[in-house]
């Protein structure tokens, strides 16, 4: 008991450090709009973002990769598989795959995001109406997560994760470090969660390419036209501090109910409030709604309600198969329809 006292001060001191650490380094939202590879935080998984995002506290497995890697010890098969896809903002098409597995010293994992932005005609100074030619940015993520179950009630996660943007011939790679908690259980009271996540904290990205070289001369000099480089700027990435609290309980054998509750504090966006439910009828279909609100955003946020449903049976002897949907409204443009397939051994 004396240790698992001493664990719990100081997940909760590392949790006020964190949170002290971002808002020093965070201007806020006035600096919206302006961090790279924001395609850290497209969400993954349809189960989570059916709840608005807000299972900080209580994803677990393969699902928690993207919202809390100390969730990712948590998941109740040794080997796991996920693939996802969603339809994003602007045709744009998300694609992930992610597998798992408990190696007895914690659980590893490994994942890939991919971003299907189809085909851009290509158009140029000389033809800003477009060449005839066209291209595809290649925008991708690898992850590689590290989870383990410090005890019966507390979990720490790890990941680090390489960036590459590429489009036509300028390209730009990072490195990515983010790392979470979960405390179950929290004082003594059961279905209680805390959970606590640190991300995307890593270098500065910035663009480089031949196509940054232009030939060009200087006005009222006698010198042939010579080859410059447009010196691009630089960005941080999308780091970002969460706490949410979740609690489950069973209302008289009627099936189980999961609440959640999450803020995130963004360093270049808008603080967010986020909101969750989960009913899950006999541990096999699952109704779930959420909604994400954005603080201080003058009504000109993108999001807001979310919902969907998931099934978890065994198929072929596989105890775990869970096929899962969400729905999240968006303003301005088509809603996210969300699919995730995923499987326990």
């Amino acid at each position: 008991m004396a240790i698992t006292r001493k664990i719990a001060t100081f997940v909760l001191a590392l949790a006020l450090v964190c949170m002290g650490t971002v808002d020093v380094h965070a201007a806020g939202q006035n600096r919206a709009g302006t961090a790279a590879a924001t395609e850290l935080l497209i969400p993954v998984g349809a189960r989570d973002m059916a709840m608005g995002g807000a299972s900080v506290a209580t994803t677990s497995g393969l699902a928690a990769l993207h919202w809390n890697p100390a969730g990712l010890s948590r998941g109740g098969s040794d080997a796991e598989l996920m693939v996802s896809t969603m339809s994003y903002l602007a045709d744009i098409r998300v694609n992930y795959v992610a597998a798992s597995a408990d190696f007895g010293v914690g659980t590893l994992a490994a994942d890939i995001k991919a971003l299907d932005m189809g085909d851009i005609p290509v158009t140029t100074e000389g033809q800003p109406d477009g060449t005839g030619g066209v291209y595809s940015p290649t925008f991708f993520t690898l992850g590689v997560h590290y989870s383990k179950d410090l005890t019966d009630r507390i979990s720490v996660g790890g990941t680090t994760h390489y960036i590459v943007n590429r489009i036509e011939r300028v390209d730009a790679t990072a490195m990515s470090f983010s790392a979470g908690l979960q405390y179950a259980n929290l004082g003594g009271i059961d279905g209680l969660d805390l959970g606590v996540a640190l991300k995307h904290i890593g270098q500065r990205v910035e663009y480089d390419g031949s196509a940054l070289l232009n030939r060009g001369e200087l006005n009222g000099l006698r010198r042939e036209p010579s080859d410059y480089k447009v010196q691009p700027a630089s960005a941080d990435l999308p780091s970002l501090f969460e706490i949410g609290l979740g609690y489950r309980y069973n209302p008289a054998g009627l099936g189980e109910v999961n609440l959640n509750s999450v803020f995130r504090h963004n360093n270049y966006g808008y603080d967010q409030l986020r909101s969750g439910v989960e009913y899950v009828v006999n541990d096999f279909f699952a109704v779930r709604g959420g909604f994400d609100y954005a603080t201080s955003s003058d009504d000109d946020y993108l999001y807001g309600t979310s919902f969907g449903f998931g099934i978890q049976t065994a198929v072929a002897g596989l105890e775990d198969v869970r096929i899962d949907y969400a729905y999240s409204n968006v303003d301005f443009f088509d809603a996210l329809n969300t699919f995730t397939f995923q499987v326990g051994f």
